[in-house]
């Protein structure tokens, strides 16, 4: 495993997160893990090295926050980064929607409390909320930093409009900034290079990419799209990874794939990993194998024609991700 700094945070994570989103098996897609399965994933992520974990409260209805606060609490709780989320409702549970004082403060708690901690590394706002002012939401995130429950905070896919006016409303005030960004960003949807990475690289902004391998859609021929659940999901959702290049890009990952001997999901992750602006992208599998051939992809070197390969097909398309 590697190691490199989380935007201005300072905070050494690991080249790769793990994504918890597969974690809580009750009342979910058969796609899912149990606390048993969880806690072996964990365990085993952090024997090859990883250091950096992703989770929400809406995950699993707060079960995926449990399991992750279980399986990290038989280890030393400083060697660890932990990120969780705050926006989507949680089942029925009131006031559990949205980014107003009232919600952040409740959910934060309830977070803190499933995962066993006093603090959580880094709070980010789920997506955007059109209902709350910013300022209202910054105001409350500061406050969780001054209390000591949040360390950092961060934000997820959204407009880069929105979030420079975040940056710039946080420096107004004397707020804390947003320090990360959680957007979706993979070889098959780069829409997000035209604003919010240069965003992003122009305010020392991490950025831990979600969906790296498009949900599936760069680990297998374009045929086989919807072959699984997680991809069928992905493709009933309407992504735009098929558009705009996007099945020529999936047969020179499979190209590429078969002349270094790797699978197509570890190139398309080496991609990921080979653009300066990304931190850490964010791994979400239910599968130790896969998850072990994700680290693999660490060490994966691509030339600078082999890169050039691989993203001269695209072609703009329709902005996803800030649903």
């Amino acid at each position: 495993m590697e190691y490199t700094t989380l935007g201005s945070t300072g905070i050494e994570v690991s080249k790769l997160c793990l994504g918890c989103m597969s974690f809580g098996k009750e009342n979910r897609d058969e796609w899912m893990l149990d606390a048993e399965n969880g806690r072996k994933l964990v365990d085993r992520a952090i024997d090859l090295g990883i250091t950096f974990f992703d989770t929400a409260n809406v995950y699993s209805a707060g079960e995926s926050e449990e399991i992750l606060g279980e399986a990290l609490s038989e280890y030393d709780r400083d060697e660890f980064t932990v990120a969780t989320k705050v926006r989507f409702g949680v089942g029925e549970k009131p006031h559990s929607a949205g980014l107003s004082r009232k919600t952040i403060e409740q959910e934060l708690s309830d977070s803190l409390d499933r995962l066993g901690m006093d603090v959580v590394d880094l709070y980010q706002i789920h997506r955007w909320d059109y209902d709350v002012p910013i300022e209202t939401t910054l105001r409350a995130l500061d406050d969780t930093i001054r209390r000591g429950q949040v360390r950092h905070i961060g934000a997820s896919s959204m407009w880069a409009y929105q979030f420079q006016s975040a940056l710039h409303t946080s420096d107004r005030l004397g707020l804390a900034r947003f320090e990360t960004m959680q957007n979706l960003y993979n070889l098959a949807y780069r829409e997000e290079e035209r604003e919010m990475l240069p965003v992003c690289e122009n305010e020392d902004i991490g950025v831990i990419p979600w969906s790296p391998i498009a949900a599936g859609y760069l680990a297998r021929p374009y045929e086989q799209d919807d072959a699984t659940t997680r991809g069928e999901h992905e493709t009933s959702i309407g992504r735009p990874y098929r558009e705009g290049g996007g099945e020529e890009i999936n047969a020179r990952v499979q190209e590429l794939a078969e002349e270094k001997d790797r699978s197509m999901a570890q190139i398309a992750l080496a991609w990921v990993l080979h653009q300066d602006v990304v931190t850490a992208p964010i791994v979400g599998t239910s599968s130790v194998e896969h998850l072990e051939e994700a680290v693999e992809a660490v060490d994966i070197d691509l030339s600078t024609s082999e890169i050039d390969y691989l993203e001269e097909p695209y072609e703009p398309v329709r902005v996803s991700g800030h649903e």
